[in-house]
């Protein structure tokens, strides 16, 4: 085991040693720092966290620290309480915390101390603890989910056992860590409460002794032991308000490719105009509220907001030449002549005189019955028709159109796009006025008529049909006689993976 495997066991032994074992002052002046520092390391690594999971001993840490807190309060119980005079027996930090913080004055120190702890126990610790729970709750609701999505994107063979393999390793690891905090965050509130319990003791325990054991003045003994106690609980609550703060970042942070500090940057001043409205509402108030530093405060917002604006122009500007860029490099790449090659496996084309059948904007409405005609023929035939690409072609006549099946002409037609096509059911002996005709799907005779003779030619008993019914049962018919051609290999596999 190498030395570094030593170090947490080592740290929780003589952690737990030290509520026994005396410590000298100078030696808590050193501890005290380190617990500083490492809370300031803790707390600057869970704001440029990406995911949760890139600190998965946080729990651990987070018991380990409690720990190596209540030791360092005890200890200094025993130093606060124990022989000496003066405030030097406990060692610089706490007596400097005890009277830089305070500005010398006791009840500004015990004031900072107690909002300190409100701070931290009711509004962070509280909060932590809540999250913690709800999260904790969810990533486990949330758990068959994810294992089915992950057997299901295997089956497809979208991926391999290996990462399937990574990917429900995560998911434990995620379960495992919420759960973790779910029960860490406890040590969090349990530590507020223990600091508050060891401060008010400590304060009764000096007065008492200083008092009725070694004959001090009350007035001295409150001065001594209570600035000595009021420095213990900043020195010790300072670092607990780093841990709570770093763990309410955690658990309510979200999965990022980029650190928190970054995603808050980026998603508080991505809008220009909050900057200009918050500008304004800056310089509106500052006549009321003081002028220099609203003001102040205004046209740093507005600077900001304009720099922005001309920033996201730039960038626009450099999006927009790199599309261009790279779409005639893809122009260039020699292995794009290959996609040139590509026929879809159905094609509708026509020609220009009948393309409002297709442009919704001018009330056709062929697209949708193409959605249709695959809904139906998938019911009929079982099978999944692929796209049917529609588009105009200038070489063929206005009124013309032609069905291809992977790019070879099957089938064609005419239309009359202001006219109906009337049929013979067959017991029909009055003729019509109109243009005779083929239908193009069955072959039968026909005839084009205007709108003005519909109402006559149904009455007589004519099946009357619009252009965009023509070619829709026209499509339909050639997709049902030519659907061995469209039914493959991959079409089979895919049938058959929607039955699993």
């Amino acid at each position: 085991m190498k030395i570094g495997g030593y170090a947490v066991p080592v740290m929780v032994i003589a952690s737990i040693l030290t509520f026994i074992l005396p410590i000298p002052s100078y030696l808590l002046d050193v501890l005290l720092a380190i617990n500083i520092a490492l809370a300031a390391i803790i707390l600057l690594n869970a704001i440029y966290l990406k995911t949760a999971l890139d600190f998965a001993a946080f729990p651990t840490m987070l018991v380990i620290t409690t720990i190596y807190r209540l030791s360092l309060n005890v200890t200094a119980t025993k130093l606060i309480l124990g022989d000496g005079n003066g405030t030097e027996k406990a060692g610089h930090v706490i007596r400097g915390f005890g009277m830089f913080v305070g500005g010398g004055e006791l009840v500004v120190g015990i004031v900072i101390f107690l909002i300190i702890m409100i701070v931290n126990f009711i509004v962070i610790t509280k909060g932590t603890e809540r999250v913690s729970e709800v999260a904790a709750r969810f990533t486990l609701d949330a758990m068959p989910g994810k294992q089915m999505a992950i057997d299901a994107d295997l089956n497809s063979g979208l991926i391999n056992e290996a990462e399937a393999k990574a990917r429900r390793s995560k998911i434990q690891r995620e379960s495992d860590f919420y759960g973790a905090m779910d029960g860490a965050t406890k040590y969090v509130k349990g530590d507020a409460i223990a600091g508050i319990m060891i401060t008010f003791i400590n304060i009764i325990g000096g007065l008492i002794i200083g008092v009725a054991m070694r004959g001090e003045d009350f007035m001295e003994a409150a001065q001594n032991y209570t600035v000595l106690t009021i420095g213990d609980g900043l020195v010790s609550q300072l670092p607990a308000l780093m841990i709570s703060a770093a763990t309410s970042f955690i658990v309510t942070g979200a999965a990022s490719d980029s650190d928190l500090s970054s995603d808050l940057l980026k998603q508080l001043f991505y809008n220009p105009k909050v900057l200009f409205i918050a500008s304004g509402l800056s310089a509106m108030v500052s006549p009321f509220l003081g002028f220099l530093p609203f003001i102040s405060i205004s046209l740093a917002l507005a600077f900001l907001g304009y720099r922005l604006k001309q920033v996201q122009k730039e960038v626009m500007k450099q999006e927009e030449v790199q599309i261009e860029e790279n779409e005639v490099e893809e122009i260039r790449k020699p292995e794009n002549v290959v996609s040139l090659l590509q026929v879809d496996p159905i094609e509708l084309e026509f020609g220009y005189g009948i393309i409002p059948l297709a442009d919704v904007n001018q009330g056709g409405d062929l697209l949708d019955r193409v959605v249709m005609i695959r809904r139906q023929l998938a019911l009929e035939l079982g099978m999944i028709v692929p796209i049917i690409r529609l588009r105009d072609n200038i070489q063929l006549n206005p009124n013309e159109y032609i069905i291809k099946i992977k790019g070879v002409e099957v089938a064609k037609g005419d239309l009359m796009f202001d006219h109906f096509m009337a049929m013979n059911s067959g017991a029909v002996e009055e003729e019509l006025d109109g243009i005779k005709t083929v239908e193009p799907a069955f072959g039968l005779p026909a005839i084009w008529i205007s709108e003005s003779q519909r109402d006559r030619a149904e009455m007589l008993g004519y099946t009357v049909v619009d252009p965009p019914s023509i070619v829709a049962t026209h499509l339909t018919e050639i997709v049902k006689k030519y659907a061995h051609e469209l039914t493959g290999r991959q079409e089979v596999q895919t049938l058959i993976d929607n039955v699993k």
